[in-house]
């Protein structure tokens, strides 16, 4: 693992990425399977696919630091990210120069890995499968996107796919400690379930969102995290839901505008709070469904840029319709 006193200058995104296969947190039966590929010699061309922040490109990285030594890893090694260009002139040009040149010194294949692979276009993607059939006895491919269905079916079927799922926190905890325990940081119980909340499975968010909160207050506690990635605060949410089910239609507006503004919240971010705390309240069935159903019409508006103050009033009206409908007993 690497120390804290070496590249002290990178994120700790970077400076903590696990650099061989026994590093990596999760995804044991992936690990186990690509390990035995690479000890028998038999790796295939390889499709990772899943959410930011599981461990992708740190794996096959991992990989490449097993396949190949140091001084290889240039002659045998490719990639290329959403960066680059990846147009159909360098499917053509630079990946197929690649792959079609043999390496004098090492005997086996090189490895060209194609990072966010799911921005690539139509036309790039077709050229690629020519060249996948053609030069396998020479290259492999790893293929590693978010989203599978923008992958085109051809490429999947030349592929082993497997998929890295959203980590859990009994997974990202170990990895946080020791981050935690290597950069001497404050943490709070209360900041670390903060930290996981907020990352739902990725380890990126979870580490970059922990170095900033570190940098801003040197003291990383449930408000210092949810403060400095703007979130809003569990006291915030309750404070809007009291409004909104006992306060009349002109003061949950003017209290919830004002908040907004004071706290730079984002709607967006209060209707996704404001969903979580609904469910723990107890509304007959027909009441939740119409009134999940109308959050999910005004979360829908906002993404598609509709006005946020219009919006807010017809979360409001949503809440004033509940209240219109449930006995006073119930809505308390």
């Amino acid at each position: 693992m690497v120390k804290s006193d070496t590249r002290v200058n990178l994120p700790w995104v970077e400076k903590y990425r696990p650099s061989s296969l026994e590093d990596l947190v999760s995804h044991e039966d992936i690990i186990k399977t690509i390990s035995k590929f690479i000890r028998d010699d038999q790796v295939p061309h390889l499709l990772f696919y899943g959410p930011p922040g599981t461990g992708k490109t740190s794996t096959i990285l991992a990989c490449a630091r097993q396949l190949y030594t140091p001084s290889q890893f240039s002659s045998m090694v490719l990639e290329l990210n959403a960066s680059d260009d990846r147009g159909i002139g360098i499917v053509r040009g630079q990946i197929l120069t690649f792959a079609s040149t043999r390496t004098i010194f090492k005997s086996g294949f090189k490895l060209i890995i194609l990072d966010e692979a799911d921005a690539m276009t139509m036309d790039a993607q077709n050229a690629l499968r020519r060249i996948i059939e053609k030069y396998t006895e020479n290259v492999r491919f790893c293929i590693i996107c978010n989203y599978l269905s923008k992958i085109i079916p051809a490429l999947q079927s030349r592929c082993t796919r497997f998929r890295f799922g959203p980590l859990s926190s009994e997974q990202i905890l170990p990895r946080l400690n020791y981050v935690i325990d290597e950069e001497k940081v404050e943490v709070t119980e209360d900041g670390k379930q903060a930290l996981l909340t907020l990352a739902n499975g990725d380890m990126r968010k979870v580490l970059n969102v922990l170095q900033s909160t570190w940098l801003a207050y040197k003291n990383v506690t449930e408000d210092n995290v949810y403060t400095c990635v703007g979130h809003p605060l569990k006291n915030d949410i309750e404070s809007i839901v009291k409004w909104l089910l006992s306060e009349n239609f002109q003061v949950a507006y003017k209290n919830i505008k004002e908040l907004k503004v004071i706290k730079g919240l984002a709607l967006n971010d209060i209707i996704t709070e404001v969903h979580r705390y609904v469910h723990r309240i107890e509304f007959p069935f027909e009441i939740m469904i119409a009134l999940l159903n109308q959050m999910a019409e005004i979360e829908y508006r906002l993404v598609n840029g509709a006005n946020e103050n219009i919006q807010l009033t017809a979360l409001i009206a949503a809440f004033h319709k509940v209240k219109e409908t449930t006995p006073p007993e119930e809505s308390q």
